[in-house]
């Protein structure tokens, strides 16, 4: 890619100015001496500028005891020496090491299965800290060639600090070839950072410097090559990114050799190696993101660290891109502060992120429509996985100290622990209020116990689905009710503007169309919602379930998918102009189109509502949504109206056609993104081509052409070319009455914009000839005291 150097423009105070600021920047961290031990070795071994000392002479600490040294056999003269030796545990032992400076600190554990008359590849065992299990059941293969070096970040607190081997089983052994123990810059790693989840934006989390390990799961150097320690300043390796791309084509490398303008507040030259500010990924092509894909634990939380560097541009702040996590969250990169009047500086966001039950976690970056410059890139990326806290694992002699310990001071301290508890509680309760806005809908107050009852103590087999929120169990009240419990996490103020505006919302409300909030509930920290239950699910199960990319398995006739539409479409509809105030949705996507026993659909999931009347000039501060159902007006522009619902629901309408996802990164580039490959074959006449197989030879050809332009007509790119939502209503209507009628109509009768039509639909008067009234039955009620 073409670009200007950057030396051409800036000036020599610049320079100057950059070049104190990068002096003062590494000034204040200084590499650290220790601890860096090479472990079963009476040598000392200079390794990427590191002094790893041998544990059976080093003076500022002792070799673990019941341990013994272990020397590679045979071992080849390329082989670096801190793998040519081991320390090996028969019995539970540790290190102990003396710390001096409380603060976040850098662990890394060397392990290789070196040739020697102990067989390591055998080697199973625990490695614990004093608060936190490491490794459980490790073993290390003796099929590498390569090293295995696990590297934990957490924070020490105590003056001696222990680290823990302990064999599995009674006939296994636990070795270690090399550690290293150091201090890591100041702020490293933030106590507090956004919190994402599947489902989108959750806040912020905090605690990341408290009772975790963050464990490195990937550590990518974007665009470059591979970065070895001896290259990166905390002697960190750094991989490649094209392993991990879903499309190769759509991206492009970039290199600089010049120099990185680090700024105060921003990156340092520790946060990253030079190496990978000076290497981006790009893409400007069509508008099309870039999308990593990599592997995670399942349902686990993770702190991401994403890298920039604008060495791309050949002008200033003229670059804006979005940021992309999951499909459901997104963030505008751009116009960094830092920068001022200088090109490459660096610049970093961290997220913790919520992965879910795929075991993937999908990045991406893409270009924005009001971008002078339709380019996207990235420099760095790195997941860390959250270790929670765990017990240390202690030897049988450990276990039995304490029990008699414990057993001696029991009777003399039971009375006071039972006052402390009481007392510990009582405050619990009355400090946990996470919702004290919601003070005048305590009539819908559920008790917790009567949840606790309803849900068998949140009985795991009774989990029937999980969001961002948290959990959903299926439940029945004492009276016999059957509900959907949606409970947060407890103890974290996880999704609690979620949490107050659907109480807010759906206290006010009730249409039959809408999903009825039977009751909330904030007691001990709680944040609970209790809903009507639907036996059927969501529209998305009836469609093509949760596998990606699978085939249909629906089994809904065509009119009972439209009669979906037209239910869906009337919660909507009464939403942007019956509800108190008028309120938008946000979230209209199939997962939140929920069925009853009598397939009745209504719409759920009010947590990322917006009340109050938007017009087309009303602009939003964020973008909320899923990603492939945003309106591109509203996801560009930050224009949000009740078009924009129109928009989503668009998409669903090419769901329940073509039964396929919104969005399925799996399949060929052109077919990725359902509401464009749906538009190309209707806008070239030949939609029936990607149908839904089961609905083939089922759609009278009049109504399936009208539902074609009811779609077309949503998915227009600008909110004031859509139908409302009360237009695409009646148009449903219209679609139904063509599917079920026996009468063989000229094709220029089926458009609503005919006055000469007449149908048995409910009469209209004073209204444009394509919108109809709510039906009677269909009139909102709204609560009392609302």
């Amino acid at each position: 890619m073409e670009k200007l150097h950057h030396h051409e423009i800036l000036f020599p105070l610049f320079l100057l100015l950059q070049f104190s600021s990068l002096l003062l920047l590494s000034s204040s961290y200084t590499l650290p001496d220790k601890y860096f031990i090479n472990c079963g070795s009476d040598s000392n071994a200079t390794v990427a500028g590191r002094i790893f000392v041998g544990d059976t002479n080093s003076g500022s600490y002792s070799p673990p005891g019941q341990s013994s040294s272990l020397k590679a056999t045979n071992a080849s003269t390329d082989t670096s020496p801190l793998y040519q030796t081991a320390r090996i545990f028969k019995d539970p032992s540790s290190y102990e090491l003396n710390i001096s400076e409380n603060g976040m600190y850098v662990l890394r554990l060397h392990f290789q299965a070196f040739p020697s008359p102990v067989n390591l590849s055998d080697a199973l065992f625990n490695v614990t800290t004093s608060n936190f299990l490491l490794l459980s059941n490790f073993r290390v293969p003796n099929s590498s060639n390569s090293p295995l070096i696990k590297e934990f970040l957490l924070t020490i607190n105590v003056r001696k600090f222990k680290i823990h081997f302990t064999p599995s089983q009674e006939t296994s052994l636990a070795f270690v070839n090399a550690m290293e123990v150091f201090l890591a810059p100041e702020s490293f790693i933030p106590s507090n950072a956004s919190h994402v989840t599947p489902a989108g934006s959750n806040g912020t989390y905090n605690g990341l410097l408290s009772h975790l390990v963050l464990y490195p799961v990937h550590r990518i150097n974007v665009g470059g090559h591979t970065i070895t320690p001896e290259e990166d300043t905390l002697w960190r390796s750094w991989i490649p990114d094209d392993a991990f791309l879903y499309y190769q084509g759509v991206a492009g490398n970039c290199a600089s050799i010049e120099v990185v303008y680090y700024q105060a507040g921003g990156a340092t030259n520790y946060t990253a190696s030079d190496l990978v500010y000076r290497t981006s990924k790009y893409s400007s092509q069509d508008f099309y993101p870039i999308t990593w894909r990599f592997a995670v634990s399942k349902n686990a939380r993770h702190f991401v660290r994403v890298h920039f560097c604008d060495i791309i541009s050949s002008s200033f702040n003229v670059l804006r891109f979005n940021l992309y996590i999951y499909s459901s969250f997104s963030r505008m990169v751009g116009l960094n502060e830092l920068n001022g009047f200088y090109f490459a500086v660096p610049f970093y966001y961290d997220f913790v992120v919520d992965s879910d039950s795929s075991g993937f976690m999908n990045i991406s970056i893409g270009p924005r429509e009001n971008s002078w410059n339709k380019t996207a890139y990235l420099n760095g990326l790195e997941i860390m996985e959250l270790m929670g806290w765990d017990a240390p694992m202690q030897s049988e002699q450990n276990k039995k100290r304490l029990f008699v310990i414990v057993g001696s001071v029991v009777g003399g301290v039971a009375v006071i622990c039972i006052l402390l508890a009481v007392v510990f509680f009582g405050l619990k309760r009355r400090k946990a209020k996470p919702v004290e806005t919601l003070g005048s809908h305590l009539r819908l107050k559920v008790p917790f116990s009567e949840i606790w009852y309803a849900t068998k103590k949140f009985n795991k087999k009774l989990v029937i689905g999980e969001g961002g929120f948290g959990k959903v169990y299926k439940g029945t009240l004492t009276n016999g009710t059957k509900v959907a419990v949606k409970r947060s996490e407890p103890g974290h103020d996880q999704g609690l503007q979620e949490f107050k505006r659907e109480i807010e919302v759906l206290s006010k409300i009730r249409h039959r169309n809408l999903v009825s909030l039977i009751g909330y509930c904030d007691e001990r920290s709680e944040m609970i919602l209790v809903y009507e239950f639907m036996e059927k699910g969501t529209l998305r199960d009836h469609l093509y379930g949760d596998s990606e990319g699978s085939s249909s398995r629906s089994e809904l006739s065509w009119e009972q998918r439209l009669q979906i539409c037209i239910d869906s479409a009337t919660g909507l509809d009464y939403l942007h102009t019956g509800s108190v105030g008028g309120t938008i949705h946000r979230d209209v996507k199939s997962t939140n189109i929920l069925l009853d026993e009598d397939y009745i659909a209504k719409v759920a999931d009010f947590g990322l509502s917006k009340s109050g009347y938007l017009d087309q000039t009303q602009g939003t501060t964020g973008v909320k949504g899923s990603f492939g159902y945003l309106d591109p007006e509203y996801f560009n522009c930050l224009l949000l109206t009740d078009k924009s619902d129109v928009y989503s629901f668009g998409v669903v309408l090419l769901e329940v056609l073509c039964a396929r996802p919104a969005l399925d990164i799996f399949l060929p580039r052109e077919q990725v993104n359902l509401a464009e490959w749906g538009m190309s074959w209707q806008k070239k006449g030949q939609l029936e081509k990607i149908i839904d197989p089961f609905l083939v030879g089922k759609i009278n050809t009049n109504s399936f052409r009208k539902f074609g332009e009811i779609t077309e007509m949503c998915l227009k790119e600008h909110g004031v070319d859509r139908p409302s939502m009360d237009e695409v209503l009646y148009d449903l209507k219209f679609t139904l009455l063509l599917q079920q009628t026996a009468v063989h109509r000229k094709p220029y009768e089926d458009s609503t914009v005919v006055p000469s039509v007449e149908l048995p639909l409910p009469v209209v008067q004073s209204l444009p000839s394509h919108s109809v009234p709510v039906e009677e039955e269909d009139q909102p009620t709204v609560m009392d005291g609302c």
